[in-house]
Formats: C-alpha cells, sequence, structure tokens
C-alpha cells in the first residue's frame, strides 16, 4: 500500500510483498551457477593444455605417470573448489536479503544459496562432462578391446570370427598332416590355438606347439628349426600382448576407483566453501564492504 504525505512525497510499503515474496533469490542463484561454471570451465581446459589430464596420466611424455596423476589430481581439486566458492561469494553478494531475519537468520540463508550453488553447478558439470570423459573411457575401453582382440587373433588376420568350440573342433579332426587345407586353412587354424592361448594364461600346449612347428614348416618351406624359432617368436609376442592388455586394464580400473574417490571428496569440500563463502558475500553486502584496492572506479 501507499500513503501521501503532506509534503506530497509518496512512501511505498514493502512489507507486504516482503512477506509473499520467497526467501530463495533464484537470479542470485543462477548468476553464481554460471559464474562458478565459466571459472571451472576456463581453468581445466587450461590444465588440459598444459598436460594436466585427469583422463590420461601419459599426456606427458617427459613425466612419469604418478607425477601428473597427483598433479592433475591436486588441479582438479583446487579448481573445483575455487570455482564453486567464488560463485558462492557472487550469489551472496547479489542475492536480496530479507529484513525480517536476524543476522544469524540472514548468514544460514546465506549459506543455503551457496548451497543450491553449489548443486546446481554439480549437476551442470557433471552433465557436460558425460560427453568428454564418456568418449575418454569409450576410446579406452575400445583400446583395450583391441588390444585383446589383436593379441588372441595375431595369426587370424583381420575381420575374423572366432568360434569358442572351433579349437576343440580342430583337435577332433586334427591329422598328421597339417592343415590339408592349404596355408589360409592353415592360418585359420593357427589363430584358434593363439586365441586360446591369449584368453588363457598365455602358454599353449607342447602337441599344439610341436603342430603349429610342423604347419608353419609344412606351408612355408622353413627347415624345421627356423620354424620352431618363429613359432616361439609368435608366441612370445602374443604372451607380451595378453600381459600389455592386462596391465592396461588394471591401471585403467585403479584410476577409475581413485578418481571417483577423488571427485566425491572434493565435491564434498567444494559444497562447505561455498557455504563459506556465501555468508562471507552476504557479510559483505550488509556491511557495503568494498575493495577499493582491486575494483576501482574510472
Amino acid at each position: 500500500m501507499s500513503t501521501v504525505e503532506p509534503a506530497g512525497v509518496t512512501v511505498v510499503d514493502a512489507s507486504s510483498n516482503r512477506e509473499s515474496a520467497s526467501y530463495v533469490d533464484w537470479s542470485a542463484i543462477i548468476a553464481g551457477i554460471v559464474f562458478a561454471s565459466a571459472i571451472s570451465l576456463l581453468f581445466i581446459s587450461f590444465g588440459s593444455a598444459v598436460g594436466l589430464s585427469f583422463t590420461d596420466f601419459n599426456a606427458r611424455d617427459d613425466a612419469p605417470g604418478i607425477l601428473v596423476g597427483i598433479a592433475a589430481a591436486t588441479w582438479l581439486l583446487w579448481v573445483q573448489v575455487s570455482s564453486l566458492m567464488a560463485g558462492g561469494y557472487l550469489t551472496g553478494r547479489l542475492r536480496r536479503r530479507h529484513f525480517d531475519a536476524n543476522e544469524d537468520e540472514s548468514d544460514l540463508r546465506d549459506g543455503a544459496h551457496g548451497l543450491i550453488v553449489w548443486a546446481g553447478a554439480t549437476v551442470l558439470g557433471a552433465i557436460i562432462a558425460l560427453g568428454g570423459v564418456g568418449a575418454a573411457v569409450g576410446t579406452a575401453g575400445a583400446a583395450l578391446s583391441t588390444a585383446t582382440t589383436a593379441a588372441s587373433n595375431v595369426a587370424e588376420g583381420e575381420g575374423a570370427t572366432l568360434d569358442p568350440n572351433a579349437y576343440f573342433a580342430d583337435m577332433l579332426y586334427r591329422s598328421e598332416q597339417p592343415a590339408a587345407g592349404g596355408p589360409a586353412e592353415a592360418r585359420a587354424e593357427a589363430g584358434r590355438i593363439l586365441a586360446r592361448a591369449a584368453a588363457g594364461d598365455g602358454t599353449v600346449p607342447e602337441e599344439d606347439r610341436t603342430y603349429l612347428v610342423s604347419s608353419v614348416a609344412a606351408n612355408t618351406g622353413l627347415p624345421p628349426e627356423e620354424a620352431q624359432a618363429r613359432v616361439d617368436q609368435v608366441m612370445t609376442q602374443v604372451d607380451q600382448a595378453r600381459q600389455q592388455a592386462a596391465e592396461a586394464a588394471r591401471i585403467a580400473r585403479n584410476t577409475a576407483i581413485i578418481g571417483a574417490f577423488l571427485i566425491a571428496a572434493s565435491t564434498l569440500i567444494s559444497a562447505i566453501g561455498a557455504y563459506w563463502a556465501a555468508q562471507k558475500g552476504g557479510n559483505h553486502r550488509d556491511n557495503n564492504t568494498v575493495f577499493a584496492d582491486v575494483f576501482k572506479r574510472f
């Protein structure tokens, strides 16, 4: 309502508007979320440019992976906490205070606004990250699958489909004359033998090794000694490929565990930081605090 004073000055009573208004200042919250997300995106992009990538600890060839991992984790923690503190402070500073609350209640409401900024920015960051991290995880999974497939089909050729029972069928119809179907059939049968070794512990039974030596000698014209050396060399390569695939899978699994723990810890710390920063921004708002040495009027 409004009243007209004798001097002709109109005085507006805003108490009724305050009572009907919500205590949640969404415009200030949205501003804080946008500000925090922009800062986070900026510094994460900068960290990735200098090799602080949490999805690839071997991004820098001249640095040990463990050091890159520690640096990337520290950088991620600092970026997440500092960006959300900045967004929380901005929201607390911009929030329209309701003067029906005492100082403690006002601080609580400022901090609650900071928590909402933290929640919104975290959800938005997770949605954005699903594209990049998901693509990186998919690429890593494809690489591991390719390595395993290559180890399993090292002598079988690209695009071959491995029947899990083909190896045992070969044993049923194996004769003294290796690979009667010619080089193509010999390569396919050798590929099934090597695939079974790659899927297991990397070893080939002695009878299969003897058969491979005779098959290589029959289809390549090599002397038995050279055929034996070639089989041994290929078996060593198959075992190395299997070990590399297993090591890559172990590293990926451990990295995922450490990454999940780090993200959970940094998210919790950033929530506390956003709450405190929003309260600090509200206090500066109430006290009309300015930073004259930093932000000067021109």
